[in-house]
């Protein structure tokens, strides 16, 4: 799990930027339009949260203790959460709410397997 989370949190960093700019772009689109879209500012915090899921998870990825998962876990689930919830018209806002999804279920897979290496 060690390669994963760095693998995941180099990922959510790079994304999070194209989801900045994404989201600022839908975001100006929706204010010029006045159609009453909020996917562009989710799509902004939802770019913090990645951001910040990114940089925890290569933070903790050698941590033998389950806080920094935790962490993962609240990040990456509200992405998703705010994602999925507020996307709106901006449908790639799905897609990226499905990849911190993604990274949330395996940070509590990765829970469950230190757990199991204690306990031997």
């Amino acid at each position: 799990m060690k390669t994963w989370k760095l693998v995941a949190g180099i990922l959510s960093i790079i994304l999070s930027v194209v989801v900045f700019f994404q989201s600022v772009l839908v975001g100006t689109a929706n204010a010029m339009l006045d159609n009453g879209e909020v996917g562009g500012s989710a799509g902004v915090f939802v770019s913090i949260l990645m951001l910040a899921g990114g940089i925890v998870s290569i933070a903790v990825r050698n941590s033998q203790k389950n806080g920094g998962n935790i962490a993962i876990i609240i990040l990456f689930l509200l992405a998703s959460l705010l994602g999925l919830g507020l996307a709106g018209n901006f449908g790639d806002l799905n897609i990226w709410a499905g990849w911190c999804l993604i990274n949330a279920v395996l940070a509590i897979i990765s829970i469950f397997k230190q757990n199991k290496g204690v306990q031997q």
